[in-house]
């Protein structure tokens, strides 16, 4: 980040100090390529439209794919397959099938995804304190000429 004369500042040359759960960095808030691409590839999975909310769902126990379904509104079963498998795969959550029949599988957070619980939490909060100002904000902005 840069100031208007051009001068690279850090998130500390703005706040004073880095603001909470932000690195400290000592000469600018510039990330190297690396850290760039894990922090983009680590937005792509938690920061789509389902995933937090899956995420969320299963903070307190471990769900069939039924009730997933029945508690994440809106979420068809394709997309809750493919969030499923994507979180299975980043080792977000697990995948226990039991050998009964009918088949019977349930997912539950890993330790790694019990990590996100209280951001996902955060973010839900803030989501739905702020929406109705989001959208009076937004209805104002497209009212312009």
């Amino acid at each position: 980040m840069t100031d208007a004369k051009g001068t690279s500042m850090s998130l500390t040359h703005i706040h004073g100090s880095a603001p909470a759960g932000f690195p400290d960095y000592e000469s600018s808030c510039s990330l190297d390529e690396d850290d760039g691409r894990a922090i983009r590839d680590v937005l792509d999975r938690v920061g789509d439209k389902w995933s937090l909310l899956t995420i969320a769902t299963l903070r307190n126990d471990r769900l069939r794919f039924s009730e997933l379904l029945r508690h994440i509104p809106g979420i068809s079963q394709r997309m809750l397959t493919l969030t499923l498998r994507q979180l299975e795969r980043d080792g977000l959550i697990s995948r226990t099938a039991h050998a009964e029949v009918p088949p019977r599988v349930e997912y539950e957070l890993t330790d790694l995804g019990r990590t996100l619980i209280t951001i996902a939490r955060t973010i839900g909060d803030w989501a739905i304190e702020n929406h109705s100002t989001i959208e009076k904000s937004r209805a104002q902005y497209d009212a312009r000429p």
